[in-house]
């Protein structure tokens, strides 16, 4: 009789693919074959007497500021990297978990966004966390390669695209061709700062101490980059300094501009920095292609006029900033000879 035909491994047979945008604001989950399927603050709520989890990712959220003193709603990871590795183990079970319910036995290969300044250290902190948290595999890709492919960048060819990528935790400048990063830097600098500056910016004009989330309402409602609408104001609600007591002010949007010139120089002077280390070759593609803007921060009004204004360059907001990470990760999941080349670590 002719022997018998190994049959394949189950993991081989049912194995799933998970793609996450691991941000500092946000988590999203691609599973390859359904897109997108989570989108939820990077937050974990715990019970410090108990040690309990008691929530993540939105119901989490919903708790920052309005817990008592023995329940904290933490972000386990600031600027990019994980701040707090246990919780960043609960918190990435917590999505690999629900994005294979009805599968408990199947161990997933997972690709990680990660930002493109982390550190050797940061590398391994994040493979053993998602490998601790469930992954069979676990690989990482840099995050503007992945936000470029989701903008949908030719990262392939012999041609420079430039991507702008505004997170949460960073904000990162890179000049892609032959799906590479020819030349880039990233900043620990992105949403979550600008929030903290708007709210030191309303608590010395204003007198009024406001919340993280507040700030962030704020930074949507009338934050604008450059050329605010002269008579937007927007009605905040807080605590006086002064008195102790719920007091409700009006702010206008002009105010905020001026809150936030100083981290958008920064971020400006990082892509006139990239600029100038830029091929000449390169750079006459990025004149002729312009430079494309993702991530949660391409949402500040104006932005995009801003950075076109300072370095007479085009710029386009990608069709869905928020999840070009994730549905670069996607992309990359149909292409295995696109995961041999931009996935930097294995485990």
């Amino acid at each position: 009789m002719p022997p018998k035909k190994k049959k394949p491994s189950l993991n081989l047979r049912i194995s799933k693919d998970i793609g996450i945008d691991l941000g500092t604001a946000n988590v999203l989950v691609f599973m390859k074959g359904q897109g997108i399927i989570a989108n939820e603050p990077s937050v974990v709520a715990y019970n410090t007497l108990t040690s309990e989890i008691l929530a993540v990712g939105n119901n989490a959220y919903a708790m920052i500021g309005r817990t008592p003193k023995n329940i904290i709603a933490v972000r386990p990871l600031k600027d990019g990297v994980i701040a707090d590795f246990n919780t960043t183990k609960i918190m990435l079970r917590y999505f690999i978990t629900n994005a294979l319910k009805g599968m408990s036995l199947i161990k997933p290969r997972v690709l990680i966004s990660v930002p493109m300044g982390i550190t050797q250290v940061e590398k391994r902190a994040v493979i053993e966390a998602a490998t601790q948290a469930g992954a069979r595999e676990a690989y990482l890709i840099r995050e503007p390669i992945a936000a470029a492919i989701g903008a949908g960048l030719p990262v392939k060819e012999a041609r420079g695209s430039m991507v702008i990528n505004i997170g949460g935790g960073t904000s990162e400048v890179a000049i892609i061709s032959l799906s590479g990063i020819v030349v880039g830097k990233s900043l620990r600098l992105g949403g979550d700062t600008l929030n903290q500056i708007i709210l030191r910016g309303i608590r010395k004009s204003a007198n009024l101490e406001i919340g993280i989330r507040t700030a962030e309402k704020i930074k949507i409602e009338i934050g604008y980059a450059v050329d605010p609408p002269p008579k937007a104001k927007y009605l905040i609600k807080g605590r006086n300094l002064t008195s102790g007591l719920p007091t409700a002010v009006e702010i206008e949007a002009q105010k905020i501009t001026e809150v936030l010139t100083e981290p958008l120089e920064t971020i400006s002077e990082a892509i006139h920095t990239t600029l100038e280390k830029t091929p000449p070759e390169l750079a006459a593609d990025i004149i002729e292609r312009g430079i494309a803007l993702t991530g949660g921060g391409a949402l500040l009004k104006n932005l995009d006029r801003a950075i076109a204004a300072a370095n007479k360059i085009p710029v386009q907001i990608a069709n869905d900033p928020l999840t070009c990470v994730a549905q670069g990760i996607g992309q990359v999941f149909k292409d295995p000879q696109l995961i041999q080349q931009l996935t930097t670590t294995k485990q």
